[in-house]
């Protein structure tokens, strides 16, 4: 059974940090490109940062200098480091993990976790 479990949401003010992180069972780590994705309230769901198999990373433009995404396969587990935090950083984090083989081989999502930014 393929479970993702994100952790380390919650209240943040603005400039302060976060760090979320995302634990995989179930499935083939390393060979998983894994993903954070989040949705603001009444707004579609974006991707905020990317990491392959070979640790190469890519950020949305929107939080590029301020976040941080990991990974570490001997615990199968990806982290979001979070700094600077804007109250438009306000979302419901998700993490996705999808095989480097293509979706149809594997395309898992872990059930959110909460960040809310005030000003």
């Amino acid at each position: 059974q393929v479970q993702l479990v994100e952790s380390g949401g919650g209240l943040a003010q603005a400039g302060e940090s976060l760090r979320l992180s995302c634990a995989a069972s179930g499935i083939i780590f390393s060979i998983m490109d894994m993903k954070w994705y989040r949705q603001a309230p009444g707004k579609q769901r974006e991707l905020v940062a990317s990491i392959t198999t070979g640790g190469s990373t890519s950020y949305a433009d929107s939080v590029k200098g301020r976040f941080t995404i990991s990974r570490d396969n001997a615990k199968n587990t990806v982290n979001l480091q979070m700094n600077s935090l804007k109250p438009e950083d306000t979302a419901v984090y998700y993490c996705n993990a999808i095989s480097v083989l293509g979706s149809r081989f594997g395309d898992y999502w872990g059930q959110g976790t909460q960040v809310t930014v005030s000003s």
